[in-house]
């Protein structure tokens, strides 16, 4: 029973790292902007912090371009969201920009992941993890949603966190609470899909 569960451990923390490692790195290089407007900010305050982060995501944006000769689309949404929501913030010298930022690119995220499946019966999570695991249509189907679900979950919270909390609150909310809130939904996953793993292992012994 010990060693059931010590293996089942095991094949749930293989699959977060087959299915989710590349992504999780690349995550943590999407977080570059952020770790810097949150230094800034702690030094510099908001105004000095927005203007870093606009300018940390054109050279990631470069970096992206020279280092695989290809920018992503939500890659370009991204900055293109930074640059107009950082541009009203420093020019009418208002941090609601800014902090309604995080909401909107969450929200296009949940919008992608639903239309791409209902008009273009195109699974988005499957397009990304399909090459790396083989599950049932089900549980892609429910994977989609659930990342949709998920990103528009995380985009209420941070207008919560905006509205109702001193902008210091909500920069360490931007970098440590979507941070740790990201991690424990990629957790939970794995736990889940950790089962069809099993199943799969006991229908070929």
């Amino acid at each position: 029973m010990d060693f059931s569960r010590r293996s089942h451990h095991n094949l749930v923390v293989l699959l977060i790292s087959k299915l989710y490692e590349p992504r999780f790195m690349k995550f943590l290089f999407d977080l570059f902007p952020v770790i810097l407007f949150f230094i800034a900010f702690k030094l510099y305050g908001i105004y000095a912090a927005t203007a870093v982060a606009i300018a940390a995501t054109f050279v990631q944006i470069i970096w992206n371009w020279f280092r695989h000769h290809k920018i992503e689309k939500m890659q370009w949404i991204s900055l293109v969201i930074i640059v107009i929501f950082g541009s009203a913030t420093l020019i009418l010298k208002d941090e609601t920009f800014i902090k309604w930022k995080p909401t909107v690119l969450y929200w296009i995220f949940t919008c992608a992941l639903l239309i791409s499946h209902a008009i273009f019966k195109k699974n988005l999570i499957r397009a990304m993890l399909g090459t790396k695991i083989s599950l049932p249509e089900k549980i892609w189907v429910n994977l989609n949603f659930s990342w949709a679900i998920f990103f528009a979950l995380m985009g209420v919270i941070n207008l919560y966190v905006a509205s109702n909390y001193p902008t210091d609150i909500w920069v360490n909310f931007k970098l440590f609470g979507s941070t740790g809130l990201m991690l424990v939904f990629v957790v939970l996953q794995g736990l889940m899909l950790g089962k069809y793993i099993t199943e799969g292992e006991d229908s070929n012994t």
